[in-house]
């Protein structure tokens, strides 16, 4: 096997790669949500409390939970990608760039990885293992007639 062809056949799996990096990225980012709704896996805050769900904090969490969970299921992925997205940036300004300029000493690495990583799932779509590509290939079937060839409905 030449190195070309195992290139191409890495690139032809690409599909697969980012199916995976999308579900890992929603399972991380949903355990926020719990974490500031339900304090599951456990509290973010050191009194181990919950946040008000009708605070800036529960509107966060709440948008982790649902969002991270449509992001894991892969349905609606580019536009709720883009909304979290949006909202990472948000916190990171609100709650991290203010305590100091280096993300490593003012906690913010998490909420920029995840801007960027939705920004990039707004823009390249859900990968493999979505419900938006199952349901792709449900709607795409194959109709044969008698004496005729298979027709390709969309």
């Amino acid at each position: 096997m030449n190195t070309a062809t195992l290139l191409f056949g890495w690139r032809m799996r690409s599909h697969v790669l980012l199916g995976l990096l999308r579900l890992v990225t929603a399972f991380l980012f949903i355990q926020y949500g719990t974490a500031k709704l339900f304090a599951l896996p456990g509290p973010l805050s050191p009194d181990g409390s919950t946040v008000e769900p009708m605070s800036l904090m529960g509107f966060a969490g709440a948008l982790e939970l649902i969002g991270g969970a449509l992001l894991f299921l892969g349905l609606f992925t580019r536009p709720v990608a883009f909304i979290l997205s949006g909202e990472m940036a948000f916190a990171y300004f609100m709650g991290h760039a203010s305590q100091g300029f280096w993300p490593v000493l003012n906690q913010g690495t998490p909420a920029i990885l995840f801007c960027f990583l939705f920004l990039y799932f707004s823009s390249a779509g859900p990968g493999a293992f979505s419900a938006s590509s199952l349901a792709r290939r449900w709607k795409v079937r194959e109709v044969g007639f008698a004496g005729h060839e298979p027709v390709h409905l969309r």
